[in-house]
This record gives structure tokens, C-alpha cells and sequence, in this order.
């Protein structure tokens, strides 16, 4: 399994886009996961990230989308938001990525307004256009568990249940190790992902707030759901996710750090040679 990074690590640390693709390379990781809004940067930019990654000799996996609106109550709404994710499609394309991490929203108004399962069954069919879309530009969807209460997808059940409705090959699982520590998923239910889950992210937490830590700073069962991951022979990438450092100005540090950590982590896994 190879190991990656989301370039949004550099970002808080003021770094330059082409500075952080060459710096991950320089540490040692095999790919890149990036973190951008193709509706913000410009033709520029975008050539930019796929010239300096093909330069570093890195290939990118993955594009970062977060779309909470695809299951907002206003038509309107999605529909900009279906748009904005084709968007994102089509610069994974562009940048020869394998696949677009997929964030959805939340249950609105705590769920006593609009139905639960008005949103959801919003969130099912929005998911399975923008699927399709993806299959006809050769990508793949993750979608990604978030370990908040009023997540649409917040365990492992919600997801296989998500991804049954959906019923759509192109669209999979994301595995979040420190998303699964904080919605108290026990390792032995990651069993049920498999042949559902393409990619997987990494970070610590201290098990009580979402925060992405290196490994060893908090309390994530590493050793218990990397040996889970392993049995579902999904090969892939797993990406470390390092958004908000407490000291940007030592983020690197704080990358080295976690290179090496979730290295030694997967190798004892046997994840990794």
C-alpha cells in the first residue's frame, strides 16, 4: 500500500503549491492527495500542480471535495453543488488522479424539520449522478465517514447502508482510521467495507475532538484497525492528513514526523514493506 499526503499541510504553513508537492517527494512519501476548489484557482495553477507532480515524480490519488450542500433542502442549492463536484471531476481528470474524496453534509435543524430520510435519499441519488459522471471520465468516488452525531454518514453502518442504496460501482468507501477512533467503530467492523473502500487516510486524535495529529499523539488503535485494513487486500494508498497543526510555522516537522510514525505503522502491519 503506498503512502501519501494531503497537500492542505502546507497550506496553513503559507507554503506555495509547487514548494509542497517537491517537499513531500524530498520526504519520502509515494503520492499525493490534493486539496483545492478547481471554481478558485485558475488554468495557472491547475497546470502547475501537474507539471511540479510530474516533476517530483508524484502521482496524485486523490482530489479533496467537500460538498455539503448536495444534500441541502433547496433544489437550487444542489443543483450549484452537483455542478461544483463535476467540476472537481473534471480536475481530477485533468490531473490524472484516481478518484475524489467526497465530504457530504449534515442532518439539518436536528433532524426535526426536514425528514431524515428526505435528506438522505437526496444525498443516495445526488451521489449516484455525480457517479455516473464520474464513470464516464474513468474515476472512482470515495466517500469519506465523519465521525460527527448529525453526519449523514457518520459509522461503519450508515456507509454500507449508503453505499448499498446507491448501488453504484463507482462510488466507494474512504477509510478515516482517526474518524473511525472518534465515532467508536471497533476495528473488526472495518470487515464489512471490503471490496467497498479504495482509499484510506491517517492521523491521531486525542478521542474526543476531530483533530489530525501525527502518530503516537494521541490515542488511535493504530496497531488494531491497520491489521483490519490489511485483511481487506484493497492495496491503494493511504494518505496522512495533517490540516491543523497547533504550530504551522513546525508543520514540517510535524510531517517528518508523521511519515515516519505511520511508515513503521504500516510496516508492522504488513501494509507496508
Amino acid at each position: 500500500m503506498n503512502l501519501g499526503l494531503i497537500n492542505s499541510a502546507w497550506a496553513q504553513a503559507g507554503r506555495d503549491t509547487s514548494w509542497g508537492i517537491h517537499k513531500t517527494r524530498e520526504i519520502g512519501f509515494d503520492s499525493i492527495d490534493i486539496f483545492t476548489d478547481p471554481l478558485d484557482i485558475d488554468v495557472r495553477e491547475r497546470q502547475l500542480i501537474r507539471r511540479e507532480c510530474r516533476k517530483a515524480n508524484l502521482p496524485i490519488i486523490s482530489v479533496c471535495c467537500v460538498a455539503t450542500g448536495l444534500i441541502d433542502f433547496n433544489p437550487s442549492v444542489q443543483r450549484f453543488h452537483i455542478a461544483r463536484c463535476e467540476k472537481f471531476l473534471d480536475l481530477c481528470y485533468e490531473l490524472e488522479a484516481e478518484n475524489l474524496l467526497l465530504v457530504l453534509g449534515e442532518y439539518i435543524w436536528n433532524q426535526e424539520v426536514i425528514p431524515p430520510r428526505e435528506q438522505w435519499k437526496t444525498g443516495v441519488e445526488n451521489c449516484r449522478r455525480l457517479a455516473d459522471y464520474a464513470t464516464g471520465l474513468g474515476l472512482r468516488i470515495a466517500l469519506e465517514l465523519e465521525p460527527f452525531h448529525l453526519s449523514l454518514v457518520n459509522n461503519v453502518d450508515s456507509m454500507v447502508r449508503f453505499l448499498d442504496d446507491a448501488g453504484h460501482p463507482a462510488l466507494s468507501a474512504n477509510i478515516d482510521v482517526s474518524h473511525l477512533q472518534l465515532a467508536d467503530v471497533k476495528p473488526e467492523e472495518i470487515s464489512r467495507l471490503k471490496g467497498r473502500a479504495i482509499h484510506a487516510h491517517i492521523s491521531d486524535c486525542d478521542g474526543k475532538r476531530h483533530g489530525d495529529l501525527p502518530p503516537g499523539r494521541g490515542v488511535v488503535d493504530f496497531d488494531g484497525y491497520l491489521k483490519e485494513i490489511a485483511k481487506l487486500d484493497m492495496g491503494g494508498t493511504m494518505s496522512i492528513e495533517l490540516e491543523y497543526s497547533p504550530e504551522p510555522d513546525r508543520v514540517e516537522e510535524w510531517v517528518r514526523e508523521a511519515f515516519d510514525g505511520t511508515a513503521q505503522l504500516m510496516k508492522n502491519a504488513g501494509l507496508r514493506d
